[in-house]
């Protein structure tokens, strides 16, 4: 066996003590900037009485209430939380959540998917606006699509959101990532808002975008955002292989973008609620390739097109309510590949996906403390190809979940049956056929003791996922005999809230869970008789046990001064318990022991400062935890200045920030180096 080597030791040890340190520290230091004047007045209120005393503002920012009293897991980004950290995208701000690994191939045009307790990209749902964006090719959503710009909140929930009054949808998941645009708001008599945002930076990007808010009538509200974005992509990097220590410059990552969404929003006179979304994507972009056998270049090239149209309906009546939701979403994605030999030289695939779906979703209160959901969903999913031997699948999937739940005053008990019916058809070759599952979850949420600020959650979730389109019918790779991959999750954690009067420091937020979770019949891809040629396979048995803390705090040092600091960690063993004979209890590719995330800003007149640290540790990008296999830990360090100035309508705000402060070489996916040190300047006027 061979060791590694005593300063890859070191550091690790250093930075186990470090996170431990920071652990202690982070209950004392500032976190939260959110508690204000007036709820240090309300000095006779318990702490969650006055977080509810708190400016509607500030509670959108803090999602205080939804944290506490949520039976699963929840961390939330938003309001000027979120536009504080240094984020170009929705992917770069799901870092600083815990229990979460970004698989990033670098630059700005590199694939950017979610990771969530190490179950895979695909047991990951991802909502815009309520309804879940969906891939069946692959069954991945690159985040890196989707700019801030236009993002009022982003939430994360492990297992599925704690409401039984969802989408089907909702409950398919093992974890949901829902984004939220900004919705109009004239609570100030205006009819029209506008804003106009214009980046630029490293990597040659220039990237200017507008939000324009209109109310057509009382009743009626629109929004109209767009965004185009450009980027040469071109970083420096550092290159240490084979005895030879070299710097190069990555120049196939460049990208070009343009966004253009259109939203209607409406009351009716029953006061029923409904929204339309039209949503307009156009990429053309570098593929950034593995940086091996000195190959510094990669004329590869793809073009996207994506467009969904989605609407929303919501009625309440008395005891009843309904949610019901439809769309239709259309995805074209060109691949060329110039070195590809084959009687032209060029390879140019295109696939063309098309996606149609309806949900209605049936709550009935039976008491004031019982309620039964009823919910259904459709999708219609197909894949077309230019491809030779394809098989040209179409996928029916029927979605039905009964859900009850029972909320006292200190007990919040969730529980649903989630069954499943997928149908493939095929127009060539072999299909996968039907598959049928029934799957249950159980969520509890509990206050035991009358202080408020302390309560349990718990939860139980049996889930599936069914083998992509790519897994099944991709040509000399597919894998028609596939089975579906189960998934069970436990999760045991507390959160604990603390508003402290006339004190330095002035409040205090804690969640941390414990989980195991277990997964059957892994999805892999396999080599065969050459490592040309590949397969799908089911593999094994996975076993993952970790630790998730957030920890915030706040501190008032005056008036005009505030200080935050937000503290995230993970510990994950997800382990390989396949055959007792190969790589057993190893941990699985990419799967760091430790991880976390710490920032710190702070607030003053018109000033703001943050400060953001990442830490990922050692890693493994191969199945056997062997040094040639090691991947060594990354952390980067990154800061931001902002200003803002109020005038008489509008407000002027200017950021600087610098990401990869110290300049650090490190790799998020072997041979597909980050950026080093980079820069991006953000200006924008909002009236």
């Amino acid at each position: 066996m061979i060791r590694k080597s005593s300063a890859i030791r070191g550091m690790n040890c250093r930075f186990s003590v470090f996170f431990k340190a920071i652990l202690w520290l982070g209950i004392f230091m500032p976190l939260t900037l959110f508690a204000q004047e007036d709820v240090v007045k309300a000095k006779k209120a318990d702490s969650i009485d006055k977080v509810n005393q708190l400016k509607e503002v500030q509670i959108r920012t803090i999602k205080i209430g939804r944290r506490q009293t949520s039976s699963t897991p929840l961390q939330i980004l938003s309001g000027e939380e979120l536009q504080r950290l240094n984020s170009l995208s929705v992917a770069d701000a799901v870092r600083y959540f815990s229990g979460v690994q970004l698989k990033d191939y670098g630059g700005i045009g590199g694939l950017k998917t979610i990771n969530v307790r190490s179950m895979g990209t695909n047991h990951t749902a991802v909502f815009y606006d309520g309804v879940q964006l969906g891939n069946a090719q692959n069954g991945q959503v690159d985040l890196g699509k989707f700019s801030l710009d236009n993002i009022a909140e982003i939430e994360l929930y492990n297992g599925q959101k704690s409401t039984i009054f969802q989408s089907a949808k909702g409950f398919a998941a093992g974890s949901s990532l829902y984004i939220n645009s900004t919705q109009p708001d004239f609570e100030d008599g205006r009819s029209d808002k506008w804003k106009a945002t214009l980046k630029g930076g490293s990597f040659g990007l220039i990237d200017p975008s507008v939000l324009w808010q209109h109310k057509i009538s009382e009743s009626i509200y629109s929004s109209l955002s767009a965004e185009w974005k450009k980027a040469s992509g071109r970083y420096k990097f550092r290159v240490r292989n084979y005895g030879y220590d070299t710097t190069a410059v990555r120049e196939d990552g460049g990208i070009e973008t343009m966004r253009l969404e259109l939203g209607l929003n409406g009351v009716l006179p029953d006061s029923s609620l409904w929204t339309v979304k039209l949503y307009g994507y156009n990429d053309k972009q570098g593929l950034p390739g593995a940086i091996v056998n000195n190959v510094w270049r990669f004329p590869q090239r793809m073009w996207n097109r994506n467009f969904f149209a989605q609407s929303t309906f919501k009625k309440d009546l008395h005891k009843y309510h309904l949610l019901a939701a439809v769309k239709y979403a259309s995805d074209y994605t060109k691949y060329l590949d110039p070195n590809y030999v084959k009687d032209t030289g060029f390879l140019t695939n295109i696939y063309k996906q098309q996606e149609l779906y309806f949900s209605l979703a049936n709550r009935y209160q039976l008491s004031s403390f019982w309620d039964i959901v009823l919910s259904g969903d459709y999708q219609w999913n197909t894949l077309d190809a230019n491809m030779d031997r394809f098989s040209y699948p179409t996928r029916h999937t029927g979605l039905l979940a009964l859900a009850t739940e029972i909320h006292l005053d200190r007990l919040n008990i969730q529980a649903n049956l989630l069954g499943t019916l997928v149908n493939d058809e095929v127009e060539r070759y072999f299909s996968a056929g039907n598959k049928r599952e029934l799957k249950p979850s159980v969520m509890v949420s509990w206050q035991p003791f009358r202080l408020k600020e302390f309560r349990l959650r718990g939860f139980y979730k049996d889930i599936f996922r069914m083998p992509t389109f790519n897994d099944l019918y991709y040509t000399l790779l597919g894998n028609t005999f596939l089975k579906p991959e189960y998934a069970k999750q436990y999760d045991l954690g507390f959160t604990y809230i603390r508003l402290i009067d006339n004190h330095l420091l002035n409040q205090i937020s804690i969640q941390s869970d414990v989980y195991y979770n277990k997964i059957r019949n892994k999805i892999v891809a396999v080599p065969g008789a050459n490592l040309f040629t590949w397969s799908m396979q089911n593999l094994g048995l996975v076993e993952i046990r970790g630790l998730d803390v957030n920890i915030q705090t706040g501190w008032r040092i005056a008036d005009q001064l505030m200080v935050n600091t937000g503290i995230t960690y993970t510990y994950q063993k997800a382990l390989n318990m396949t055959d007792v004979n190969l790589n057993y209890k190893n941990q699985i590719p990419y799967i760091p022991v430790h991880s976390g995330s710490f920032t710190a800003g702070a607030d003053w007149r018109n000033l703001g400062l943050n400060y953001s640290y990442i830490y990922t540790g050692e890693r493994y990008d191969q199945s056997a935890n062997i040094i040639e296999n090691y991947v060594q830990p990354w952390y980067t360090h990154d800061i931001a200045f902002h200003y803002h100035k109020d005038l008489k309508h509008a407000r002027v705000k200017v950021s600087v920030e610098v990401n990869n402060l110290l300049n650090q070489d490190y790799e998020v996916v072997t041979n597909f180096p980050m950026p080093g040190r980079s820069y991006r300047f953000t200006l924008s006027y909002a009236y």
